[in-house]
């Protein structure tokens, strides 16, 4: 738990987290603080990293990149290498790119409007990297949950309890 967060502090993480268009007079009235001291708080929040960014989440069906897969990739690196790791985050249709323990190095999430770009992405990009000794991928058939929203309840119930 970030030590400095106090009660008010997640239930704005809360509240903005559900809604980040929601307007600072609004989560004043909801948490019970003046809008100029909400807005200390989210600068605050933003400047220490808390807040990493606001974004749009797009329906990926909607713009032609129906196609989720998780490519599972063994590197000739060091453990502790990331150059791999670092150029497969730049390719434009890679979501995620996780570092993992066991026989793989990285656990890479991507979007393709369909197999054809999959395989595109698989044989020009990743089979451009000399490093990658190889790749199993697992091509989504159905998404029942996929959220980036954070369990901030159960932030809010540490610092209560800590409290």
């Amino acid at each position: 738990m970030h030590s400095m967060l106090d009660e008010k502090d997640v239930k704005i993480l809360s509240i903005i987290q559900a809604d980040a268009r929601i307007t600072n007079v609004e989560i004043a009235r909801r948490v019970d603080l003046a809008p100029s001291a909400v807005l200390e708080r989210l600068r605050k929040l933003e400047r220490t990293g808390v807040i990493a960014a606001y974004e749009t989440r797009i329906d990926p069906a909607t713009i032609g990149l129906g196609l989720m897969a998780f490519i599972f990739v063994r590197a000739a690196e060091r453990v502790a290498a990331t150059k791999i790791g670092e150029r497969l985050a730049k390719i434009p249709e890679v979501l995620e790119v996780h570092s993992v323990a066991g026989e793989d190095c990285y656990l890479v999430k991507v979007r393709t409007a369909d197999t054809a770009g999959l395989t595109h992405l698989l044989r020009e990009k990743f089979g451009a990297m000399i490093e990658i000794q190889s790749t199993r991928t697992t091509i989504v058939l159905d998404t029942l949950k996929e959220t980036a929203l954070l369990p901030i309840a159960s932030v809010g119930k540490k610092v209560k309890d800590a409290g």
